[in-house]
């Protein structure tokens, strides 16, 4: 179970008068303990990337938000994709295959990136778009009118993704426009602009830095897919070849300064990582350990505790137990 303290929370967008409609949240899901931000629309005019708060979250010519959970089985809870504001619905897709990770043919789903998907014209040039969704979870049919909140399907992991999200895409007149702050793609980032969200979906959506995926034991070297699976359950074992400590996180940046420790249940030290961040990484994964010693394993409690640092101030801090009989 992760334990987390509050991720730093850095900007908080205010709630403005807009031409057109405003949008709420386009998944059903908590974004103070399980749901959050991971990529925004591209706002540098340039070649590079800059999110609203000319961050690094996201990469060059993102055209959507991606609305994400950290791991799969918070995705197999089923998260449900709803409409952001009312419309019509002007295209559906469903029947595309899922996987996680990286395994997927690029050419396979070539003209198909968005996977199982539901487009909404809200009128006035303004329509949204619901990517990955999914498969057999799409319950709307074009031509149908659909009301702000009403279910479109469940998040999935269809098309181009690599994690578990939701691409929210924003349109006027064909043209991608980022939802934070009304600017159309490559509009620029920081202060200012208007934001396309309702006072509750702005509210919810405040801007996070960064923050922890999950955190746990193996007892082999682990893997990010395995992990982010589910894979390595922190669950009793009599014997095990080796203990690993493990973290994933995201929204991290070149200089962060990561510390990983591991202690058995005297309290001592049995392995450690101290790192410096070496450049911004969307996702992040690492881990420390050691094997079963010539005696064996003491029973009792293991302990896994993890901390980002950025610029001095706490990012993540998050511990994890686990128990050798």
């Amino acid at each position: 179970m992760r334990r987390l303290l509050p991720l730093l929370l850095l900007w908080a967008l205010p709630a403005q008068a807009q031409e057109g409609p405003l949008f709420a949240l386009p998944l059903d899901c908590d974004f103070q303990t399980l749901c959050y931000v991971q990529n925004y629309v591209d706002l540098d005019p340039g070649p590079g990337f800059a999110d609203p708060t000319c961050g690094p979250l996201g990469y060059d010519g993102d055209r959507g938000t991606d609305l994400a959970v950290p791991t799969l089985p918070d995705l197999k809870r089923g998260i449900p994709v709803v409409a952001a504001a009312d419309g019509l619905v002007a295209a559906t897709r469903d029947g595309e295959p899922e996987h996680f990770g990286l395994d997927y043919d690029p050419e396979a789903i070539r003209g198909r990136e968005a996977g199982n998907a539901v487009r909404l014209d809200h009128g006035g040039g303004w329509e949204t778009q619901y990517n990955h969704l999914r498969r057999g979870s799409v319950a709307v049919r074009p031509g149908e009118r659909v009301r702000r909140g009403q279910r479109l399907g469940l998040m999935g992991l269809s098309g181009r993704t690599q994690f578990p999200h939701l691409e929210f895409a924003v349109r006027r007149d064909g043209g991608a426009v980022d939802p934070f702050t009304g600017r159309a793609l490559g509009g620029g980032c920081g202060p200012g602009g208007t934001p396309l969200w309702t006072a509750d979906a702005a509210a919810a959506l405040s801007y996070r830095a960064g923050g922890l995926l999950e955190l746990g034991f193996a007892t082999e070297r682990p893997a990010l897919v395995a992990a982010l699976s589910g894979t390595y359950a922190a669950e009793a074992a009599a014997d095990p070849p080796a203990l690993v400590g493990w973290a994933a996180a995201w929204g991290l940046r070149a200089g962060d300064r990561e510390t990983l420790v591991l202690t058995d249940p005297a309290g001592g030290v049995i392995a450690e990582r101290t790192a410096e961040i070496p450049q911004n990484k969307a996702r992040w994964f690492s881990f420390s350990g050691t094997r079963r010693p010539a005696a064996g394993w003491s029973s009792g409690t293991y302990r896994l505790d993890y901390r980002i640092e950025r610029d001095g101030a706490p990012l993540v801090a998050a511990s994890e137990t686990f128990e050798l009989r």
